[in-house]
């Protein structure tokens, strides 16, 4: 049985090594959004919220995620007993709409105490069965397609399995083709972050002769039935990342053949619960799924690599090494990937397999509140 008494919030601030750039915007610095959830009986877990600073991902953003923990998501799990991490998802479901990215930071968190509670790696409570995971990298819009060749290069030298590349209208086709004349066997993707419409679809068809494992995501954030209507001009397999907010979002994907693969973030879905049920949905539908990456810290990471350890996760997933994106990460070990482009899924001890940096976590926040249970 798990019950929370208590949930503190903090945010820090962590720069990223370098800016990352999308369609949609750039970022440098990342404002990030840790729990720390206590059980009565005295588990402690750390969970992360993946919202992002500005709304350009999700309607969602640290501030309105904040909001919505204090207000909505504690009251309805502070000092309630659970029989199980799974049955979370359904209270926070019920009769409480969106918010997705507030939900899935306490239900996964909920998940971390269930396994320290049982003893458990978080990846075998969940039902994961591997025990290394295949990792590829995201990079952000280039200057140039031959800046974005040599940065795919330098990726697949590291070991990386799979490069995503992401594009904008006017830095796409001639930027992709460039990677793939420097890399003819390397598996490669596009993301185009919602940044097309379909009056763009002769310009995404020039990509079908580039051998591209997907394109993920082209149209906009919440469609479903034009992605539809892409995919039938398209021989590159359509990723839905954006538009797949929960288990019948997936379904009707698959109803609409509105695309082959899915991107499963927890953060995006409501946490595990709701990324396991899609996660069996995909398996049982032979639909391949992958984990995308949300620039987390190494607590988030510690999350999607358990997610990772799933049967279906057939495909690499943007799960880079800590150094990828941070000088210095606040979990101990830092994630690492070998020559073989593969991560560790932490088996040796119970929880979500890392610890804390307290230290640099209390030098790095900038605000602090604790929700306790009302007396």
């Amino acid at each position: 049985m798990i019950r929370l008494d208590q949930i503190s919030l903090r945010e820090i601030r962590l720069a990223l090594k370098e800016p990352f750039k999308i369609s949609s915007g750039v970022v440098s610095e990342r404002r990030i959004l840790l729990l720390e959830l206590h059980d009565a009986d005295g588990a402690v877990c750390w969970s992360e919220c993946v919202a992002g600073e500005w709304p350009n991902y999700s309607s969602e953003t640290i501030d309105t995620a904040w909001m919505a923990i204090e207000a909505y998501v504690a009251p309805r799990v502070l000092g309630v007993a659970f029989d199980a991490p799974g049955d979370v998802y359904e209270a926070l479901d019920r009769d409480f709409r969106g918010h997705e990215m507030a939900k899935a930071a306490v239900e996964m968190g909920i998940w971390g105490i269930a396994a320290t509670q049982a003893g458990l790696p978080l990846a075998r409570l969940i039902g994961g069965v591997r025990e290394r995971i295949a990792v590829g990298i995201s990079l952000g819009i280039q200057s140039s397609p031959a800046a974005l060749a040599a940065k795919a290069s330098a990726a697949i030298g590291e070991g990386y399995q799979k490069v995503k590349i992401k594009i904008e209208p006017g830095r796409d086709v001639a930027y992709v083709r460039a990677a793939r004349a420097a890399l003819p066997d390397a598996e490669l993707m596009a993301d185009a972050n919602n940044a097309y419409t379909l009056d763009d679809t002769e310009t995404l068809a020039q990509l079908d002769d580039l051998d591209l494992m997907m394109i993920e995501q082209p149209l906009a954030h919440d469609d479903i039935v034009r992605h539809a209507e892409l995919q039938r001009h398209l021989r590159t397999p359509i990723c839905l990342d954006e538009s797949i907010t929960s288990l019948e979002r997936a379904q009707d994907m698959v109803t609409l053949g509105a695309g082959r693969i899915i991107n499963i973030k927890p953060g995006r879905v409501g946490g595990l619960t709701s990324s396991i049920m899609i996660h069996d949905y995909c398996e049982e539908m032979d639909i391949p799924v992958w984990c995308g990456g949300m620039l987390e810290s190494g607590v988030g990471r510690a999350y999607n690599v358990a997610l990772a350890s799933l049967p279906n996760f057939s495909l690499p997933g943007d799960l880079s090494p800590s150094r990828r994106y941070w000088a210095q990460d606040i979990v101990s070990p830092e994630w690492t990937m070998t020559s073989d482009g593969t991560m560790g899924v932490p088996l040796d001890r119970p929880g979500i397999g890392v610890e804390l940096d307290l230290d640099r976590i209390n030098a790095l926040t900038v605000r602090r509140a604790v929700l306790r249970l009302s007396k």
